[in-house]
């Protein structure tokens, strides 16, 4: 327990070097281009996979929301695997950093707002300022219409961050304290270790949800400036 705990979060090192750029390039090795005119049972499901998001992402999109469709699709499979790939033992999980999910919040954001601006002008600026306001409101409602606007690329991003540092954090303690517990109290070693058991199985099912969330969100936005 004398471990940092944290030190799974730290960017991993290489001869002093940062290989966090390899290990974000990793999960495009689990998503092999089809090369053969029959393919295999894991391409096949991918491409069964592949479609079904793209069916659920694009069905409330209009013709200029549906030329996103690659990106979103490509989003919520390598936040997916990023976040599947940081549960293996001795890993690194991109997605624990803040920088990094705010580096993708924050263009994807902008996207949709110039999206907004250019097709829905109108109606862009009509949500900084809603119809009936009182004159005297005008200068506060604007100011916090504007701070919810540029709020949501930070939501994004520490929405992810923290849902998936929580859960790793939780797991090293109960993991820890599993340890411990082994050479102290096995029964209470192996009641632990259940709790970390299904723990375990919970995160799978987050990372897979969180990266739903964010896409679906991104979606949303799109939609709304489309």
């Amino acid at each position: 327990m004398n471990e940092n705990l944290f030190a799974s979060f730290m960017t991993p090192t290489l001869l002093g070097l940062p290989i966090v750029i390899f290990i974000i390039l990793f999960p495009t090795i689990l998503f092999p281009s089809p090369k053969r005119l029959i393919n295999n049972r894991i391409i096949t499901v991918q491409q069964w996979m592949i479609k079904l998001i793209l069916k659920q992402m694009m069905l409330i999109h209009s013709i200029k929301g549906r030329s996103w469709s690659l990106m979103l699709t490509t989003l919520i499979l390598f936040i997916g695997s990023t976040n599947l790939l940081g549960l293996l033992p001795h890993s690194f999980t991109p997605t624990t950093q803040l920088s990094m999910n705010l580096a993708m919040a924050i263009p994807l954001w902008t996207g949709t707002v110039i999206l907004g601006f250019r097709y829905k002008t109108k109606m862009s600026l009509a949500h900084f300022l809603p119809q009936g306001t009182p004159i005297i409101l005008i200068p506060m409602l604007v100011i916090i219409e504007t701070v919810s606007l540029f709020i949501q690329p930070v939501a994004l991003a520490v929405r992810l961050t923290a849902n998936i540092t929580a859960g790793h954090l939780l797991m090293h303690l109960i993991g820890g304290a599993t340890s411990i517990l082994f050479s102290i109290s096995p029964p209470t070693a192996l009641l632990t270790f259940i709790i970390l058991l299904l723990l375990t199985i919970l995160e799978f099912a987050v990372a897979l949800i969180q990266a739903y969330v964010f896409t679906l969100l991104v979606s949303l936005y799109l939609h709304d400036n489309t």
